[in-house]
């Protein structure tokens, strides 16, 4: 990916999440605003049906540059600074397809692995010059990390089923990572007692996920392995920690688990991550985000900040990262600061008219805020258009384009189509300004946020394709319009009720009071009642969900939101 965010040529102005208007807005950098999933040139599956696919992926920071690995991705991208990525196709590594890649700097250089029986280094990541290593290891380990300690010493950690454990091991890089010491198992399968660990998309199936992904930091000399768990395919994949003051353990449980989840929203999923530091020392969680539609492994990646509370649990801020954000050039308190610019989303359920659509690919798709669903015009002609009435004139700041490639059947990155487009509004659904040239576009970009320059006055806004496609049609899962709605953000929520269910204490109930003006709510909970730090979005008045722990005594908030801002959060509700 060449941007997580592009620019348009006009329009916009903002709000607030965690910020004060005033004081954020002393800051907003535009060219530093991005939103999940991070926009890359997702790779084209090679076998049928066509789709796309990157996950499991992996950053580190070497020799000043990001670099960006990802399952089945035929090369990686580098960055300098989290905005912006440039793909690097790579063949110098015969297993880049492999799955679960990783990547470390040792002694000065970047090895490569993926499964631990071949490994590959280079000190110019920029060119694709990787050379083999011997290797003392003929042990296969799937979903492999590699760790080294501040001692120098180094570890692997590994694992991928739904019946044996995460395990771990030193190892001697200087004898090509010849195993030192036995194999420790360090997490065992647990899903009676945490919720997370079942499977399905409420966590419903009562059955063992997957428990996958390892990957380990180190904090205050503390411990963090991660793992994820349940299932790519699910909604509620998520990424838990286990905690020890030794690299191969023992590891107890965290109780705030899990540590990264986004089970709501446009795009949801924040499983197989990898937590790294940036340049100024803030962290960062990198993850599998799930469509899961036209195959399980139709997947993007997203990009989350991560910090350390008082008590020592770690926590990913997931919730409202589908909306506009900005990375930070600079050391971040991410307890106190999401990176929220305070747009809001200004499309969701609007009304919605196109120049054709499919049966089952209605237009009304386009707005619904769902990854899953998607508009799809009757053709890749030029002139095929959607429009969202906005309801009133608004202050627009931004426009994320999310493309679906309905009808195509390339199944190589080579043939990938390339959108050409441009982006209009008016205030009178007559009169038009074009805010987003896409005419010239040559990167393949299907979730670009296009960032205007300032913000406009509008109420509807208008996406319109402008060139032929080659073997598909113009379609859209979400055409999401951030900005403000300049009026009043939603009351308080009454009457919410939390109800762990008697039969399986893994699962709650939640219910309150319908409101209008409201677009959707956020649920926070925590083990504290001082810390309410997991989150997920929500729409309707009830919800339901099987990721809790089945002996932990929970703490919930509930706050709503609109196109105008975000109300009250409830007083908290404790639930034995």
């Amino acid at each position: 990916m060449k941007n997580m965010k592009s620019r348009l040529l006009t329009c916009i102005c903002s709000t607030l999440f965690l910020l004060p208007f005033d004081l954020m807005a002393k800051h907003l950098d535009r060219d530093r605003i991005v939103a999940n999933p991070i926009d890359l040139n997702y790779r084209f599956r090679p076998e049928k049906p066509s789709r796309r696919e990157a996950a499991d992926p992996v950053v580190v920071l070497y020799k000043d540059k990001y670099y960006m690995f990802a399952s089945k991705s035929e090369g990686y991208w580098s960055s300098a600074d989290l905005v912006k990525w440039n793909y690097i196709p790579c063949k110098s590594i015969p297993i880049i397809e492999d799955y679960a890649p990783m990547v470390i700097e040792l002694g000065g250089e970047l090895y490569y692995t993926a499964g631990c029986t071949r490994f590959f280094k280079t000190s110019d990541p920029e060119k694709d010059d990787w050379k083999e290593i011997k290797v003392n290891n003929k042990n296969r380990h799937d979903d492999i990390t590699i760790f080294q300690d501040d001692d120098g010493k180094v570890y692997f950690y590994w694992g991928c089923h739904d019946k044996k454990p995460i395990q771990g091991v030193q190892v001697d890089p200087e004898n090509g990572f010849k195993e030192i010491g036995e194999v420790k198992d360090l997490i065992l399968h647990n899903s009676v007692k945490y919720g997370i660990e079942s499977n399905g998309d409420r966590n419903e199936m009562n059955k063992d996920g997957y428990n996958e992904g390892a990957t380990m930091t180190k904090y205050k000399g503390l411990y963090y392995l991660q793992y994820s768990t349940p299932g790519t395919q699910f909604i509620t994949y998520a990424d838990a920690v286990y905690v020890s003051e030794n690299p191969l353990g023992p590891f107890t449980y965290m109780e705030d688990n899990p540590y990264s989840i986004k089970p709501g929203g446009f795009i949801s999923g924040a499983g197989h991550g990898h937590t790294f530091q940036d340049k100024y020392g803030n962290y960062w969680h990198v993850s599998t985000m799930v469509i899961a539609v036209k195959n399980w492994f139709e997947r993007r990646l997203g990009l989350f900040p991560v910090y350390f509370g008082d008590e020592g649990h770690m926590y990913c801020h997931t919730v409202f990262t589908d909306y506009p954000m900005q990375i930070p050039d600079r050391k971040v308190n991410f307890k106190k600061d999401d990176l929220s610019v305070g747009w809001n989303l200004l499309s969701y359920k609007k009304e919605v008219s196109a120049s054709s659509f499919q049966p089952g690919y209605e237009a009304v798709n386009a707005v619904d805020e769902n990854i899953k669903t998607w508009w799809a015009s009757q053709s890749g002609r030029s002139g095929e258009w959607l429009q969202i009435d906005l309801g009133r004139t608004m202050q627009v700041e931004a426009v994320q384009v999310n493309i679906s490639d309905q009808d195509f059947e390339t199944l190589r990155r080579d043939a990938a189509p390339v959108y050409r487009y441009v982006l209009e509004s008016s205030c009178d659904g007559k009169n038009w300004q074009m805010i987003g040239d896409r005419r010239k576009n040559d990167r393949d970009a299907v979730h670009e946020l296009l960032v205007l320059d300032r913000s406009v006055s509008a109420r509807y806004i208008r996406i319109k394709n402008m060139e032929d496609l080659n073997g598909g049609v113009f379609s859209l899962s979400g055409l999401r319009v951030f900005g403000t709605g300049k009026g009043k953000a939603p009351s308080a929520v009454t009457g919410f009720k939390v109800v762990r269910n008697a039969n399986d204490r893994r699962r709650a109930s939640f219910r309150w009071n319908s409101q209008g003006e409201t677009t959707g709510y956020v649920i926070r909970w925590g083990t504290s009642p001082k810390v309410q730090n997991n989150a997920v979005m929500v729409y309707g008045d009830e919800a339901e969900y099987g990721f809790f722990n089945r002996d932990s005594r929970y703490y919930f908030t509930i706050q709503p939101f609109n196109e105008n801002g975000k109300g009250k959060i409830s007083k908290v509700i404790s639930v034995e």
